[in-house]
C-alpha cells in the first residue's frame, strides 16, 4: 500500500489559503477510485517540526504532499507552538529528506516559489515538484485535483504531472508552467510496478499450469499404451488432485496480495 501523508500549515499571522478544501478534493479522488485500496491518506494540520519529522518516522509515506506557503530563497512556512509562522530553511529540508531516501518516492510541494525547495530535495528523492512562481489557491486545487486522480488511477508520476498541468489549462484559470516536475529516469512508482508484478506472477503461473497439464495428458497417454488399468487408475487420480491445485495457484496469489492490503489498511495508519 501506498502511503501519502498531507501536510498544512497556515500560520495565524500569514494570508488564509484554502487547505482544508484541496484535502476534500484529493479524498474524493481516492474515493472515487477503483484503486482506493491500494493508497492510504494521512493528513497534519498545523504542522510544525516536530510533527514533519515524528510522523515521517511513524508513517513511512511514499509520498509526502505539502500545501502552504512558501518563502523562496528562505524556505516553507510551518508554524510554531502559537500557531504563528516559523520558517524551515531550504537546507534543513534537504537534509530531512536525506534520511528518508530509501523510503519517499515523491515529494510535492504546492506552495509559492517552491521550485528552490524542490531543487535541494531533488538531490535526495527521485521525484519531486515545485512552483515557479506564486501560486493562487483555485491553481493549487485544480493542479492536485488532476495529479491525484491520474495517480489513483494507476498511472506514472509524470504522467501524473501532465494530468495536473492539464486541469489547470482545462480550467483556463493561469499558466501550466507554474508547477515544475524534476524527476530521475529510474524513478520508481510502487502502484504500478506492484501491479505489474502481481500480473506477470499469475502469467507465470498460468503458463506453468498450462505445462504440467500436457505432461499430465502425455503421462497418462503412456501408462494407457502399458495396458495396467490399475497403475492408469491410481496415476489418474493423483493427477486430478495436481491439477486442482494448479488451477488454484493464481487465485491463491490474488487472495494473499489482498488480505495483506487489507491487513496493513486496518492495522497501521488511519485513514481519511
Amino acid at each position: 500500500m501506498k502511503k501519502i501523508l498531507i501536510l498544512s500549515a497556515n500560520p495565524i499571522n500569514t494570508n488564509r489559503l484554502r487547505l482544508s478544501e484541496e484535502v476534500r478534493e484529493i479524498r474524493q479522488a481516492l474515493k472515487l477510485s477503483d484503486n482506493r485500496e491500494a493508497f492510504e491518506l494521512i493528513q497534519i494540520e498545523a504542522v510544525r517540526i516536530d510533527d514533519l519529522r515524528r510522523t515521517m518516522l511513524e508513517k513511512k509515506p511514499s509520498i509526502v504532499h505539502f500545501s502552504g506557503h512558501g518563502t523562496g530563497t528562505d524556505g516553507l512556512v510551518l508554524e510554531n507552538t502559537s500557531g504563528e509562522l516559523q520558517i524551515v530553511s531550504t537546507e534543513s529540508l534537504s537534509h530531512l529528506f536525506e534520511l528518508f531516501k530509501e523510503q519517499v518516492e515523491c515529494v510535492l510541494l504546492n506552495a509559492c516559489y517552491s521550485e528552490i525547495q524542490a531543487e535541494a530535495i531533488f538531490q535526495h528523492i527521485d521525484c519531486v515538484i515545485g512552483m515557479t512562481q506564486p501560486i493562487q489557491d483555485d491553481v493549487a486545487i485544480h493542479f492536485s485535483k488532476g495529479f491525484y486522480d491520474a495517480l489513483f488511477a494507476g498511472r506514472n508520476y509524470v504522467d501524473a504531472f501532465k494530468f495536473g498541468q492539464n486541469n489547470i489549462n482545462l480550467n483556463n484559470i493561469s499558466p501550466s508552467n507554474i508547477p515544475l516536475i524534476k524527476i530521475r529516469p529510474n524513478s520508481k512508482n510502487s502502484f504500478q510496478n506492484n501491479k505489474i508484478t502481481t500480473q506477470s506472477s499469475i502469467a507465470k503461473l498460468g503458463i506453468s499450469t498450462a505445462v504440467v497439464l500436457v505432461l499430465s495428458a502425455g503421462l497418462v497417454g503412456f501408462f494407457i499404451s502399458l495396458g495396467d488399468t490399475e497403475l492408469v487408475t491410481k496415476v489418474t487420480l493423483c493427477l486430478y488432485y495436481l491439477f486442482m491445485v494448479a488451477l488454484r495457484l493464481p487465485l491463491l496469489v490474488l487472495e494473499t496480495t489482498h488480505i495483506k492490503s487489507n491487513f496493513s489498511r486496518r492495522h497501521f495508519c488511519q485513514t481519511l
